[in-house]
Formats: structure tokens, C-alpha cells, sequence
């Protein structure tokens, strides 16, 4: 046989294959079906959730068409829960190892960094530089401020901005984490400050959001008024 003949028939296997096992979407039911079947496959991966797919499909049409089951509901939700269990231990234990790394990471920035020329360190341990001393007023912690203001992780990861949203924001100074309350009370409005901020001035062992825990913080902030003055 020609090389030629065996790659047509080589072809032609290939394609019977491929037409045999590719799913059928004529009609409604059908891609409804398939559509699910993304859902639960996307879910599952960015879960990381890893299954046997045999076993999930027979559960599925067993369910479906309320045929008998091969676990009860009973020792179903004992699994189900015990897997919870487990992925929230994993999860918990990674949490800590990270916090541990974090916390490292951000006392040696701070004790590296108060040497630095121009930072200052005040009795709390915030660490803050002054960008641009202001004229204005000071606030007080039970005052209101207008600022603007971007905070970043140690690796200069931005994880929020009022200047990337092109808008300022106002909240009461003793209504946010200690680090703000303490710093921003050292602006002068028309200020401009650093602020290098320890995890237990900031969001501490649990973090925030997109804030990992033990996380040392910096923040560059802008006051640009204090809006009802005590």
C-alpha cells in the first residue's frame, strides 16, 4: 500500500471517529442539556473540584429519571459535608502559611524601610513620608475627610484607587482601619502622604477582600479637605 492510500484511510478513520463521538445539537433539549453540562463542567474547574465525570453523569440521569439511587440522601449529605470539612481545613491551613510568609515579608519591609531617608515612625509603629506638606487644617478622628488615595501590596500589586476611578471619597476617620485614623490626623489639608502600614494597623490576620492576610499595606494619600469639622 502507497503512503498516499494509507493517509486517505488514515483520514478517513479519523473523521468517521470524530462524527461518531461528537455530540449531537439539533435539537432544543439537546443544547439545553449541553449548556448545563458547561455550567457544571466550568463550575467544577474553577473550583478545582476534582470528580469521577462517569459517576457524576449516572448520578445525573439516575436523578433525572428518578431512578434508584446508589447512595441515600442521608449518607449523601454525610460526604458532602465531610468534603466541605476537609477543602475549609485545606483552605485554613493554606490561609496561615500564607499570613506567616506575609508577616515576615512585611517586618523586614518596615525595619529596612524606617532607615530609609525621609520615612517616619511614630509611637504605634506606622510608617509614613511626607510627599507634600500641606497648609490647611489638620482633621480630627471624629471628623469627616475628603481624599484621594492608592493602595498596593509590598510587590506593588494595586488592589484599590480612588484615582483610577477618577472620584475622591469621604468617610468619617474613626470609621476605618487604625492605620488611616492615626496617619491621615498628621495631614495638614493639601497634604500628600506615604503611609507604610502594619497588618495589625490594617486588616490583620484575616485580611480583606483582595487584601491577604497579615499583609503590610502602603498608601499613598492625598487630603484634600475635611468636611464637618468638630
Amino acid at each position: 500500500m502507497n503512503s498516499l492510500k494509507r493517509c486517505g484511510l488514515i483520514l478517513a478513520a479519523v473523521t468517521f471517529s470524530i462524527n461518531t463521538w461528537a455530540t449531537e445539537l439539533n435539537t432544543e433539549e439537546q443544547k439545553l442539556g449541553y449548556i448545563i453540562g458547561m455550567d457544571i463542567g466550568k463550575s467544577l474547574r474553577e473550583q478545582g473540584t476534582t470528580v469521577d465525570l462517569d459517576s457524576l453523569i449516572d448520578a445525573i440521569r439516575a436523578t433525572y429519571n428518578d431512578e434508584e439511587l446508589a447512595m441515600t440522601v442521608e449518607d449523601a449529605a454525610t460526604i458532602r459535608q465531610e468534603f466541605i470539612n476537609k477543602r475549609q481545613a485545606a483552605q485554613q491551613a493554606e490561609s496561615a502559611a500564607a499570613g506567616e510568609d506575609n508577616l515576615a515579608e512585611g517586618q523586614k519591609f518596615l525595619a529596612e524601610n524606617k532607615d530609609k531617608e525621609g520615612v517616619l515612625t511614630t509611637e504605634s509603629g506606622l510608617q509614613y513620608k511626607v510627599l507634600t506638606m500641606g497648609d490647611g487644617a489638620k482633621p480630627a478622628a471624629t471628623d469627616s475627610v475628603k481624599v484621594h488615595y492608592r493602595g498596593t501590596l509590598l510587590d506593588g500589586t494595586e488592589f484599590d484607587s480612588s484615582y483610577a476611578r477618577n472620584e475622591p471619597i469621604s468617610f468619617a476617620l474613626n470609621r476605618v482601619i487604625a492605620g488611616w485614623t492615626e496617619g491621615v490626623q498628621l495631614m495638614p489639608v493639601g497634604s500628600k502622604f506615604t503611609f507604610y502600614i502594619a497588618p495589625e494597623l490594617a486588616y490583620g490576620a484575616g485580611g480583606g477582600g483582595p487584601i491577604p492576610p497579615n499583609s503590610t499595606l502602603v498608601f499613598e494619600v492625598e487630603l484634600l479637605d475635611i468636611e464637618n469639622q468638630e
